[in-house]
């Protein structure tokens, strides 16, 4: 196998495939799904009354559309594991060198 291929090219990203799909593409799936869309709704309703979780969280997911996510941030001040006295340190250096 040869080193200098660019695999890149294999990402979805060569030649167009990649991104979002045209309006047209849209647009004729839209064209095609549209007639079954009396039987859906009645497919849903049947889920909703009977109670079935995943049926009741569609609609409702649609409907009343999904909560707002919030996030709690706590900020907490650390504490050191230990605390440096600076100055304790400055004067032993300087006792230290007194004594010499």
């Amino acid at each position: 196998m040869d080193k200098n291929i660019d695999k890149r090219k294999f990402n979805r990203g060569h030649k167009g495939v990649s991104g979002r799909k045209s309006k047209s593409d849209e647009i004729k799936l839209i064209e095609r799904l549209t007639p079954m869309a009396d039987e859906a709704f009645k497919q849903l309703q049947i889920g909703v009354k009977a109670g079935d979780y995943k049926f009741i969280q569609l609609y409702l997911a649609y409907f009343a559309g999904r909560p707002k996510e919030t996030k709690d941030i706590n900020v907490v001040n650390e504490q050191p594991l230990f605390e440096i006295n600076y100055d304790k340190i400055v004067e032993d250096i300087i006792d230290d060198n007194d004594d010499q």
